[in-house]
């Protein structure tokens, strides 16, 4: 059985992969692990120290490693390879593709088919817009305003293509809209609800990751 480590950066995310793709992946005889970011115990940290926990991981014998990072959290104090440059593409998924590719020449070439690198575009939330009668399934009617996530739904190509203004980022969009949305707890559940097959076939990038995944 192949081992996949994946560098998650919170709670949500760690969760996410415990719960959703573990199962996924070990039909596929991949056993996923799904540690946090160490320097932060959650939350995106310099590059520096993030490539030195991921290097890290490549040094444990034949184990493969990828990531789920937000690029909604990455600041530029943050120092990720060619953030200047990416924030020149205007193409989301261009400029997310730019910096995973970016990421990847910084891993020895020794260890560097072992590392996938992925940035969820914009954030985790985003992928729950994949299905929002998962939403009316769970909270009750009184805790909810689903016109508002219909509308942003049906503004968007895509799930991922929500855009990751402060104000109106999926995460934010949803605290607006489901009364005390707890990030970690109903996340998790509503990625569950909705299941990965639905969230793979509305979300491009996500799904071209679990499928480089399933390749290893």
């Amino acid at each position: 059985m192949k081992r996949l480590i994946i560098v998650c950066e919170g709670p949500t995310e760690q969760e996410f992969c415990k719960d959703v793709l573990f199962d996924y992946f070990i039909k596929r005889d991949i056993c996923i692990e799904a540690p946090i970011i160490k320097h932060s115990g959650g939350g995106v940290v310099p590059w520096p120290m993030f490539l030195r926990q991921i290097i890290k991981h490549l040094y444990e014998k034949e184990a493969y490693v990828s990531m789920l990072v937000d690029y909604y959290g990455i600041k530029d104090f943050h120092c990720f390879p060619k953030w200047e440059e990416a924030n020149g593409i205007a193409n989301h998924e261009k400029r997310i593709e730019f910096l995973e590719d970016a990421m990847l020449q910084e891993i020895p070439n020794s260890f560097r088919y072992r590392f996938i690198p992925y940035l969820q575009l914009h954030e985790f939330e985003s992928l729950l817009f994949s299905d929002i009668s998962a939403f009316e399934k769970t909270f009750m009617e009184s805790e909810l305003e689903i016109e508002k996530l219909q509308e942003t739904a049906s503004r968007y190509s895509n799930p991922e293509e929500i855009n990751n203004n402060p104000n109106t980022s999926p995460s934010k969009r949803l605290m607006d809209a489901v009364v005390g949305y707890n990030k970690v707890l109903y996340g998790n559940f509503l990625a569950m609800e909705i299941g990965l097959d639905k969230i793979m076939s509305s979300c491009p990038h996500f799904r071209k990751w679990i499928e480089t995944l399933a390749k290893i």
